[in-house]
């Protein structure tokens, strides 16, 4: 079986995230960009489903600017057999994304697609959901922990009551929560070996996917700053600042 994977690069988590002066989006100039983190997550279950055997043969696959070739390099220094990588300098809203992922499922036919459930950057949460529908497959959300049975997964889910179990046919959608497993540590060795892998490029035009993007954006701005906190004496003190500020 082979495993489609996708990997997407933002910015690095540990980045204090700044917006630019005039608005129009965040400064990623000079900034550190990695894998999103629940990507890492799907890289590396599927990296576990290959070793025991479950999947012959693991892709990533990520739509981003042509500079993206490092981070892409870095998913198969992990462990992928190869990468495809969709070149656009377009931000891809997620809709898009799952069009675009659809065509590299007609074309690749997959036995399975692991997604990371959202990527830190957006946190739209869409993509896996959309790509599900598009294929007319079934779909295994927020997965803690996956089994596979010959063409079934079983897959524990992350639900706001606690966990569900659920099982779906294969080909299906999986889209990995944080406590599903913890990626590896990439050594040097794997690093030089990745530069050998097959990459394939295209460009995004090429897939024939119309962006049908909706959403436009007009301005950024940061939170705003919060105010000191206020001590007060006691419990009456408390509920007096309270109710005026209306909050009681």
């Amino acid at each position: 079986m082979k495993i489609l994977v996708g990997y997407k690069r933002v910015v690095d988590y540990n980045v204090r995230i700044q917006v630019k002066p005039d608005g129009t989006g965040v400064v990623t100039d000079g900034v550190k960009l990695s894998a999103n983190p629940f990507d890492d997550i799907a890289l590396e279950e599927a990296l576990r489903l290959r070793e025991k055997g479950v999947a012959s043969e693991v892709v990533v696959v990520t739509i981003g600017p042509a500079n993206a070739q490092p981070h892409i390099r870095n998913g198969l220094a992990m462990g992928a057999n190869r990468a495809i990588h969709v070149v656009t300098d377009e931000a891809i809203q997620p809709l898009t994304a799952a069009r675009a992922m659809l065509k590299l499922i007609e074309k690749e036919d997959p036995g399975m697609v692991i997604l990371g459930k959202q990527a830190i950057d957006d946190d739209c949460n869409q993509t896996g959901q959309m790509l599900a529908a598009l294929w007319d497959r079934p779909q295994a959300t927020f997965a803690s922990k996956i089994e596979i049975n010959d063409k079934v997964a079983k897959v524990t889910r992350e639900v706001d009551a606690g966990l569900e179990t659920i099982e779906v046919d294969l080909p299906a959608v999986l889209t990995t929560d944080l406590r599903l497993n913890e990626p590896r540590f990439i050594k040097l060795p794997d690093i030089m070996k990745a530069k050998s892998k097959p990459l394939e490029t295209m460009a995004f035009a090429d897939l024939g996917v119309d962006s049908g993007d909706h959403l436009k954006t007009t301005k950024y701005e940061p939170p705003a700053k919060r105010s000191k906190g206020v001590m007060v004496k006691d419990v009456a003190e408390l509920v007096a600042a309270l109710k005026s500020k209306g909050l009681v």
